[in-house]
C-alpha cells in the first residue's frame, strides 16, 4: 500500500519527550504541588493496586501502540515478541478500518522477570528500581524495531506510566480548567502541569492556589505572531508533550497549528455549524434547543474541524433560559475534555488521517 501512514508526522511529534517522561516517571517521582483541598476525595475511577505474588512488588507495566497497512500475521508477530521475552499482555485492542485498509493496536504488558535481569545487567538494586524500568524500555523498542520495519509501522512503545507534561491554556471562563486542575490533582489525569497560559488575568489565582507558574500572554491584532512565539517559548522550555485549550478563545495560527500537530487539544460547544460567533447558548435559546453539547477535537489549521477524540449531550427543556443553558453546556464542556484528554495521556488515541481510533 502506499498511502502515507495516518497521522505519522503527528503521531512522531506527540511522543517527541517519550524517553525523558519515561526518566523523569522513573526517577524522583516528585508528587504535583497540590492545591488546598477541603476535605480528602477519592480518584474518580480508581482501583487499588495489587502487590505482585512473591516480592511485595508489582511488575512494571508498559503500553505498545500500532499502526500499519492491513495484512495477515500483525497481531501473531507482536504477541509472540511478548510471549518470547516474559511479556505478560495485560490488556490488548485492535482495529481494522477497512476505509483506509489500516490496522491498529494497543496494547498494555508486564514483565517481571524481564525487568528484573535488566535491573541486575545495569547494576540497579531496589532503590533504584525506575532506572530498571527505564532501561527495560529501551530493551522492548530494540526487540520491536525489526518487526516495525517488516510491517511498515508508525509505532510507540514507552512506560505505562510516563506522565505527558501538558500546558494549559485558558481566557476568561474558568470552568475545564478548574475541573482539569482537580482531576490532575487527585491523580486522575496521567499528566504534570508545568504551565498555564492566558491572554486575561481572571484565573491567576485559581493557577496560584495549585502552586502552578500562571504567564499572562496578552493577545493583539498586531503582535499576535509575537505571542505565539512566546508561546512556542514556553512549550520548548517545559519539554510540552500536549496542549490544553480549556476554553481558549483565540484562534490559533495555521504555522501554529501545523507546528503542534496532533499536539493541541480544544474543546467546543456542539451547536455548529448553527450557531456561530458569540453567544452561541443564546443563540440556541432563541431556537428552543432541545440537547446542548460539547466536541473535544485534535486543533488543525481548519478552524473547528478537527478530528474528533469525544463528544457529548445532555437534555434541556422549554423551562430553562439562557443562563441555564449555560451552565449546562459548560457542565458537558468540562466532562467532555476532561475525557479526551485522560485518553490522551493514556495513550489511548491514534490519529488516523481526519478522524481517530479512540480505544477504551
Amino acid at each position: 500500500m502506499t498511502n502515507p501512514v495516518p497521522g505519522a508526522a503527528a503521531m512522531a511529534a506527540v511522543r517527541n519527550a517519550a524517553e525523558r517522561r519515561a526518566q523523569e516517571s522513573a526517577g524522583d517521582a516528585a508528587a504535583p504541588v497540590p492545591g488546598p483541598l477541603p476535605v480528602p476525595v477519592p480518584v474518580p475511577g480508581a482501583e487499588p493496586v495489587q502487590d505482585c505474588p512473591g516480592d511485595g512488588s508489582t511488575p512494571p507495566e508498559f503500553v505498545l501502540t500500532i499502526s500499519c497497512p492491513d495484512r495477515p500475521g500483525i497481531v501473531a508477530r507482536v504477541t509472540r515478541l511478548l510471549y518470547e521475552n516474559g511479556g505478560n499482555i495485560e490488556e490488548s485492542q485492535q482495529f481494522d478500518d477497512a476505509r483506509s485498509d489500516y490496522f491498529f493496536m494497543r496494547i498494555r504488558f508486564s514483565a517481571v522477570e524481564d525487568t528484573k535481569a535488566v535491573g541486575a545487567a545495569e547494576g540497579v538494586g531496589s532503590a533504584a528500581e525506575g532506572l530498571a524500568d527505564q532501561a527495560t524500555v529501551q530493551v522492548w523498542r530494540e526487540r520491536m524495531a525489526p518487526i516495525a520495519q517488516e510491517f511498515g509501522m508508525t509505532w510507540e512503545l514507552w512506560s505505562a506510566t510516563a506522565p505527558y507534561r501538558a500546558l494549559l491554556m485558558v481566557s476568561k471562563a474558568g470552568h475545564c480548567l478548574n475541573d482539569l486542575l482537580f482531576r490532575w490533582q487527585t491523580g486522575a489525569l496521567n499528566m504534570t502541569i508545568p504551565a498555564i497560559v492566558s491572554n486575561h488575568r481572571d484565573l491567576e489565582p485559581l493557577a496560584r492556589s495549585y502552586g502552578i507558574p500562571f504567564h499572562h500572554i496578552p493577545i493583539t491584532a498586531d503582535a499576535k505572531a509575537q505571542a505565539e512565539d512566546e508561546l512556542m517559548a514556553l512549550v520548548e522550555e517545559h519539554d510540552v508533550d500536549l496542549v490544553v485549550l480549556a476554553r481558549y478563545m483565540q484562534v490559533l495560527s495555521d504555522r501554529l497549528c501545523q507546528r503542534m500537530s496532533g499536539r493541541i487539544i480544544n474543546i467546543h460547544h456542539s451547536f455548529l455549524p448553527s450557531f456561530k460567533g458569540g453567544k452561541p447558548y443564546h443563540q440556541a435559546f432563541e431556537r428552543g434547543v432541545k440537547l446542548v453539547g460539547a466536541t473535544a477535537h485534535y486543533v488543525t489549521a481548519d478552524l473547528d474541524e478537527g478530528p474528533i477524540i469525544e463528544q457529548d449531550v445532555t437534555r434541556v427543556d422549554h423551562r430553562m433560559g439562557p443562563s441555564d443553558l449555560v451552565r449546562a453546556g459548560q457542565d458537558v464542556e468540562a466532562d467532555v475534555l476532561s475525557r479526551a484528554v485522560k485518553w490522551h495521556c493514556d495513550s489511548r488515541v491514534i490519529l488516523n488521517t481526519d478522524r481517530t481510533v479512540v480505544f477504551s
